[in-house]
């Protein structure tokens, strides 16, 4: 791979880092590995030292240790991990925040800085580390997501070594628990705001009147060659029906779901479809991988005891990161990959069913029905209409030749459009339209 001079150093502060998985975290991480590789950046990390979203607020959520694999280093990025800091109360938190300058120079209200530490992470550590004289060696930063409190810590960083800022929100504009008024305040303070979509630029620019010259849009990404079913269609790849599925049922059709198992996903709404799906199609194994809920293993239960139901159900307890063998050969073996969701910017799942050539099925709500072209690639459902989402799986697993259609036009237009070295390259020359401009 050829690499492109650079003279830019950039830090990169996500809310939580790999092994923590979702599509946040594996954004921030290929485009900071390709631009390290390819483009010669120096590259640091901070982050929480969270895997999970209860991490970052509740002592009892999952987090990594120091000493563990992956705390200081993956792939050759250099890693600083802030712990936690969860004992602490609200009023304390407030006066030490107050205290630094450049966090006051924000002019950020009690209500917005409230909400975000609410959200978490707290991370004392590197607030009593930015206090002391700071000596900056990055040239940008770029952070992600909102609304969390690393995104204010980021703007905070930014005041004081007087550096230019990005943030990718991910902004879940069709949950309504996105929406108070004050979460908006911080993405007004960015030097550049990267929207996934253009439905996202036009939400940013409507509702929170942020200038569209400050807005950038890029899409998400896919490593194509790693879900490219010719790629894997090797004698000792991983066979996913052969090693789940029943031997007297490995041509049974598969309907996946990849994400947490939760409301906003569309994981619940799936599983109250499955009692219509299975009157249409009885031969169907439903799997699900990703974090679970209770609330998912609380409805999960409901069902199987009203209906006779094949479910697959694995966490990452089960999987080795983003390229694990069994979620890639899931992603080649399945027939439908479902993901009816209302919070995705974007969702890197649904480039990854189209990578290995399957048709998907999203929520026609939020910025997804810009990704999914509907009755093209793909097709939309109602959000949380287990009716509907019954109905367009069973026309899917009967209608063969749409069914090879779509997943062949989302293959081609992944391949043309949608690689992870494409983001870079336009992240890259967005970073050094910034960093000319503040001459830094």
């Amino acid at each position: 791979m050829k690499r492109i001079l650079s003279l830019s150093n950039i830090l990169y502060f996500p809310t939580r880092y790999f092994p923590a998985i979702s599509g946040a975290e594996f954004y921030i991480q290929s485009i900071a590995e390709i631009l390290y590789s390819k483009y010669n950046y120096g590259v640091n990390v901070y982050t929480s030292s969270a895997i999970d979203f209860k991490g970052l607020r509740e002592p009892n959520g999952k987090i990594i240790n120091f000493g563990e694999k992956y705390y200081g280093q993956v792939n050759n990025l250099k890693i600083t991990r802030f712990p936690v800091k969860y004992n602490i109360s609200l009023d304390d938190k407030l006066k030490f925040i107050k205290s630094i300058k450049s966090y006051m120079d924000l002019g950020l209200s009690d209500e917005c800085l409230i909400g975000y530490l609410r959200n978490g992470p707290y991370l004392e550590k590197f607030l009593e580390e930015i206090v002391l004289p700071f000596k900056n060696s990055f040239n940008l930063i770029h952070t992600t997501f909102f609304p969390y409190f690393n995104t204010i810590l980021s703007l905070i960083l930014g005041k004081l070594a007087n550096r230019p800022t990005v943030c990718t929100p991910f902004f879940h504009f069709s949950n309504p628990r996105y929406l108070k008024k004050e979460y908006f305040e911080p993405l007004l303070k960015f030097d550049k705001i990267i929207a996934c979509t253009h439905i996202e630029k036009k939400v940013l620019t409507d509702k929170l009147s942020i200038p569209k010259e400050k807005i950038k849009v890029i899409s998400m990404g896919v490593d194509f060659t790693k879900f490219m079913v010719q790629q894997t269609q090797l004698t000792n790849r991983f066979k996913f029906k052969q090693k789940y599925f029943k031997p007297n049922e490995r041509n049974y059709k598969m309907v996946l779901f990849c994400g947490y198992k939760n409301y906003e996903k569309g994981a619940i709404s799936i599983l109250k479809a499955i009692p219509d799906i299975v009157k249409k199609y009885r031969k169907v194994y439903f799997v699900f991988i990703g974090p679970s809920t209770l609330a998912f293993n609380r409805e999960l239960s409901k069902i199987q005891k009203i209906v006779d139901v094949r479910v697959i159900n694995l966490t990452p307890d089960n999987l080795k990161g983003y390229y694990d063998a069994k979620k890639i050969a899931a992603f080649n073996e399945t027939d439908v990959y479902l993901m009816p969701s209302r919070s995705d910017a974007y969702g890197i799942a649904f480039l990854e069913a189209w990578a290995s050539s399957k048709p998907v099925i999203g929520a026609n709500i939020g910025a997804t029905p810009e990704v999914i072209r509907d009755k093209i690639d793909g097709l939309l459902v109602e959000f949380d209409n287990p009716i509907d989402i019954a109905d367009k799986v069973g026309t899917l697993l009967k209608r063969k030749r749409l069914s090879r259609n779509l997943g062949l036009e989302g293959r081609n237009k992944v391949h043309e459009n949608f690689s992870w070295d494409q983001v870079a390259k336009r992240t890259h020359e967005t970073y050094q339209e910034l960093i000319l401009k503040q001459g830094v």
